[in-house]
Formats: structure tokens, sequence, C-alpha cells
């Protein structure tokens, strides 16, 4: 299941694992990115909290953390290659995976549907 935040986050959940990354509407607005900085494996994160920072020919940008939870892993490839974040925001330019507190607290941000009308 896929849910968004307001802030152009994406989160795909599996069970109490939530795989994070940027939009393609945030992708596309910001640019070909240049540099990405991903949180520490273990680090705790808040919701709202900073979690990432990618840098794009136009600007700098934080990506913040969608809900509360552990760092469980990231992706070294898109640090390696930035690019990849343009080519496929949703796939393979994944950021992080974040082992959430409360799951159910997934419930409250947005739908596909949802986004759309957000950024329309």
């Amino acid at each position: 299941m896929l849910k968004f935040t307001a802030e152009h986050e994406w989160l795909k959940l599996d069970g109490d694992v939530a795989t994070v990354g940027i939009t393609a509407h945030a992708a596309e607005q910001l640019g070909d990115l240049v540099f990405v900085e991903l949180p520490e494996v273990g680090a705790e994160l808040a919701r709202d909290g900073n979690a990432a920072t990618v840098e794009s020919v136009k600007a700098a940008s934080d990506v913040y953390c969608p809900l509360d939870g552990e760092i469980t892993e990231v992706n070294q490839a898109i640090v390696d290659d930035p690019s990849i974040v343009n080519s496929d925001p949703q796939g393979a330019g994944w950021f992080f995976k974040l082992k959430l507190k409360n799951a159910s607290d997934a419930d409250a941000l947005l739908d596909e549907a949802a986004y759309k009308e957000l950024i329309a």
C-alpha cells in the first residue's frame, strides 16, 4: 500500500516497515539531483524530523521523516548516483527503510487520490 505526505514523500508499507522516498512530483520540481545525504542505520527519527538532504542544480531541500521510527536500511545506490532518484523516484530511487513505532499512524497519511488532488 502506498501512502503520501503533503511534503512529497511516499511510503510503501510492508507490515511495520515503510520504504520511503520522494514523489515523482518532488523529483520533477527539484530538477537533476547532484547530491543525496541519507540518515544513519539505527537512527531514531521523529515524524516531520529531517531525515535526508538532497541537492539539485536548482536548490537544496530536506526530506522529512513521515512517521516515528528507526532507520533499518538506506539506499547507498542513490548516494553513489543521485540521478537514480530522477529516473525512478518511486522505485529504485527509494531513500530509506523505516521500522515504524506505530504502523497504524500511516492511516492518517494521504492516499494516492488525495495526493494527486494536492498537487493538481
